[in-house]
């Protein structure tokens, strides 16, 4: 059976490619999904990407994937990794394996980017790696038993 993975980019991510280039890059948003729709696609399985800067459509997208029986979900949280317990627990409450995915390597960044509400219930983290890390999030749905 083919995988169905949701792909969920949070705030100020409809903004790459102009937003800080030298921190997240000059790869737009739409490059990134048109690439990961391709990549899921050549690997048999359907890829949908929700972006929101609202943390409420955020959370009932994360609930709707439970109603389609999403198999997998990769997160960018974005700036909610770091202050939205409500996204958290809408990500507990559906129990579907996700990978958190951040461009830049939040661990040398500001000492309050350094929490996340999200690792700890994560069955992955990638950051630091820019657009690969979306690539290399999806490798791991991709191959991901659970």
């Amino acid at each position: 059976m083919a995988k169905s993975i949701l792909l969920v980019h949070g705030p100020n991510l409809n903004l790459l490619g102009t937003r800080e280039p030298a921190l997240y890059g000059t790869t737009t948003l739409a490059e990134i999904d048109l690439e990961m729709a391709a990549l899921a696609t050549s690997a048999g399985a359907s890829l949908e990407s929700v972006q929101s800067n609202h943390e409420g459509v955020v959370i009932d997208t994360i609930h709707k994937a439970k109603r389609d029986q999403r198999d997998f979900i990769i997160i960018n949280p974005a700036g909610f990794t770091h202050t939205s317990v409500p996204v958290r627990d809408a990500l507990a409450a559906v129990d579907i394996p996700f990978v958190e995915v951040h461009l830049s390597n939040i661990h040398r960044r500001e000492a309050w980017r350094r929490h996340s509400y999200f690792s700890d219930l994560a069955v992955g983290m990638v950051c630091g790696l820019g657009p690969e890390g979306y690539r290399a999030a999806l490798r791991f749905a991709l191959a991901h038993e659970g």
